[in-house]
């Protein structure tokens, strides 16, 4: 779930003083192919989340056993990484548009507990409440949670433990209640998401804002708050983040070309690149182990030199709004040359 500003987009001229540049035939090409490539991740978004749904066992007379249904719980899990595979490369352009979406399908834990005040949900199979891939995660991978997660979750006020159902009702309540809430709200974006609604401006500050969160979900890998924390698959969505932004960017450049912005979009595509071979200097889906006596403020060069620290500090340095030549700093660039407002953290 996205925490940045978002400012409403300027005007965009048609024709005008544009050096012969028709801007509205750009902005008109650039709504039917974001339409088109984020529909097909949409659709993959929905049949993950209905084969999850189906692979949720629903054993007579008891819940869920990690080992009697080892191989359906699997079978959710490879469900479930699609869901994220999906979520994660359209969730800059389409968050934006459809804030509540976002909400319902992509909170975590605590923003949920935030918004549900001190007696939380007691319920986590029902579909009300706390909902979504992060919800269901946290049911999935509940025999598995890091120490430190437990740690952050337990103190918020309205903090259930996480568990597998316990019951058969549970279980069924798992398959029709939160499975059911998750189809039901992917269902409605691919719905909704229809030319007429694409803003390709707030579509273009999402995926500013999501390439500058990069440096936040790596930050709160310390804490025990990062963003797939159960699943331990944080670094899976930063690659796919990345992913689908770069797909979805690639559909402006014929535009900022045609606007002689040849500097900062070469210096965007190095940053992708930079970016992307951080990722890859890892091989698993986790982010790297945070050394013990790791401080983000005040990083050791010790700590700096690990596996970590080498990611934070690339990623930071890489997505910084301030430093010019990040990528962050030159979209903001190009948001300028095609009429949108720039992207501003909250």
């Amino acid at each position: 779930m996205k925490k940045w500003k978002w400012i409403p987009l300027l005007a965009l001229a048609a024709c005008g003083d544009n050096g012969g540049v028709d801007d509205a035939k750009f902005k008109a090409d650039v709504v039917t192919n974001m339409h088109d490539s984020i529909a097909t991740d949409l659709a993959d978004l929905v049949t993950a989340a209905q084969d999850l749904q189906a692979a949720a066992p629903t054993p007579a007379g008891r819940g869920w056993d990690a080992t009697m249904d080892a191989a359906a719980i699997a079978a959710m899990k490879a469900a479930w990484v699609r869901t994220r595979t999906a979520y994660e490369h359209v969730e800059g352009a389409t968050a934006p548009i459809f804030p509540d979406e976002d909400v319902t399908m992509d909170a975590r834990y605590d923003d949920f507990l935030a918004m549900l005040g001190p007696t939380g949900d007691a319920d986590a199979f029902d579909g009300t409440g706390v909902t979504g891939m992060h919800a269901i995660e946290r049911i999935l991978y509940s025999n598995q949670i890091e120490q430190k997660v437990t740690d952050f979750e337990s103190v918020l006020p309205g903090y259930h433990p996480a568990a597998f159902p316990a019951t058969e009702a549970q279980a069924m309540e798992f398959k029709t209640g939160i499975c059911q809430k998750l189809i039901d709200d992917a269902n409605k974006l691919h719905d909704e998401w229809q030319p007429a609604a694409i803003d390709i401006g707030a579509a273009y500050q999402g995926l500013v804002g999501l390439m500058n969160e990069q440096a936040e979900k790596v930050n709160l890998a310390a804490t025990g708050e990062e963003e797939s924390r159960y699943a331990q698959t944080t670094l899976f969505d930063l690659r796919n983040n990345l992913d689908g932004t770069t797909k979805i960017y690639k559909l402006f450049q014929p535009w900022i070309q045609a606007k002689g912005a040849d500097d900062p979009d070469g210096n965007i595509e190095n940053g992708f690149g930079h970016l992307n071979a951080l990722h890859a200097a890892d091989t698993g889906d986790a982010l790297p182990p945070v050394p013990d006596t790791w401080s983000s403020d005040m990083p050791t060069a010790a700590d700096l030199a690990t596996p970590f620290g080498v990611l934070w500090e690339g990623v930071h340095q890489a997505v910084d709004p301030a430093a010019d030549g990040s990528v962050v700093f030159e979209m903001n660039e190009v948001a300028t040359v095609l009429g949108f407002p720039e992207f501003v953290e909250e």
